[in-house]
């Protein structure tokens, strides 16, 4: 996505990847990073608008940026090894970016992985890493089943509460395939991710009754009652129940933080978000044959995607094919960014001095 540095806004309410890509590179550059960590991040959030993620997106900027200008957000480039025993590692992120310090991790995991067969890293003291879609994709890359999870504070109540208890914490799996596309699964463990009901309050649109409670615990409609109230687990009891093993399997197990423990993103930005990652790698060609386990995924996906469709069903997809092909086409033909979110990128260049790429006449 590197190289065009200059765009016009398309009437369509599109815009090139490339300029999108260079702009929040600027950004970040202009806040005081290294031009690898910045052009990580910045290619972790256009990544997740290319896929129609665009709750882990660019949308994530000013927030973002006000969290490193507070100094909750830490300017550092690399998270600190504090455990490292044979297969298992724990990293002390010092809260910088997210993504910086997770794809350390991950490549932490998979360096493992080569050599044990399995690696596991958690993460401590850590930040929003975004869409976890991008690091089980880098260990698909390297020939390893990947798994990537963090929690976040209390949002969704458990079955039978009246008030937060676990996170809507995300849980992402990546698979390799022999075509060089992935099976990915990622999701968050809430109905629907707080920043898409962010989105709709900021355009004043009503959600679905299924996201969302509002403060007294009756499901709402209306997103800025839902952003008071609580978010639903996908699923009731099963998501509910994922989240808190999520939580385990991250701030527990890291020494970090857990709970209540773990602050807003869109408080108090003085104060560190405190989160925590986990990141396994599994290396398919120790468990045996590689090939034959390609052949072995391959029979098993073709036989999902070829499966009858229901009535009024054209297409039966794998997870995570619908937005690699979405993204594909966006790189093509330019990725859709809602006006809110351009205005507020603009805003957060001007207020830390970034000249963002000028527009084609």
């Amino acid at each position: 996505m590197r190289g065009v540095t200059v765009v016009q806004e398309n009437p369509d309410g599109t815009v090139e990847a490339d300029w999108l890509l260079d702009s929040v590179v600027r950004v970040f550059r202009a806040v005081g990073f290294g031009a690898e960590a910045a052009s990580v991040v910045a290619e972790s959030l256009v990544e997740a608008d290319l896929r129609g993620v665009s709750s882990h997106g660019v949308m994530l900027v000013p927030m973002y940026v006000d969290r490193v200008l507070a100094g909750s957000v830490s300017r550092k480039e690399a998270a600190e090894v504090v455990a490292d025993l044979g297969a298992v590692a724990v990293l002390d992120a010092g809260h910088a970016l997210g993504q910086v310090t997770s794809d350390q991790a991950m490549a932490l995991a998979v360096a493992k992985a080569k050599r044990y067969g399995v690696g596991a890293v958690a993460v401590r003291r850590a930040f929003h890493f975004g869409g976890a879609f991008r690091y089980v994709q880098a260990a698909a890359a390297q020939g390893c089943i990947g798994v990537a999870a963090s929690n976040t504070r209390p949002l969704m109540p458990a079955v039978g509460g009246a008030r937060p208890a676990v996170g809507n914490n995300p849980l992402a799996f990546g698979v390799p395939s022999r075509d060089g596309h992935p099976v990915v699964l990622d999701m968050a463990l809430s109905e629907a991710a707080l920043g898409k009901i962010r989105i709709a309050a900021s355009e004043g649109r009503p959600i679905p009754s299924t996201w969302a409670t509002d403060a007294d615990g009756t499901p709402t409609t209306d997103p800025e009652e839902a952003l008071r109230g609580m978010l639903l687990p996908a699923a009731g009891h099963k998501g509910f129940g994922l989240a808190l093993i999520v939580d385990m399997l991250t701030g527990v197990l890291a020494g970090g933080s857990a709970g209540a423990a773990v602050k807003p993103l869109y408080a108090d930005v003085t104060v560190p978000n405190d989160c925590a990652h986990f990141f396994l790698a599994l290396d398919v060609a120790a468990f045996g044959d590689a090939d034959g386990f390609a052949e072995r995924l391959a029979a098993l996906t073709a036989e999902v995607t070829g499966s009858p469709t229901a009535p009024g069903v054209e297409r039966i997809y794998l997870p995570g094919q619908i937005e690699a092909e979405r993204r594909d086409a966006a790189a093509a033909h330019g990725v859709r960014i809602e006006a809110s979110v351009l205005k507020a990128l603009r805003e957060t260049a001007a207020k830390v001095g970034a000249e963002l790429p000028e527009a084609r006449s």
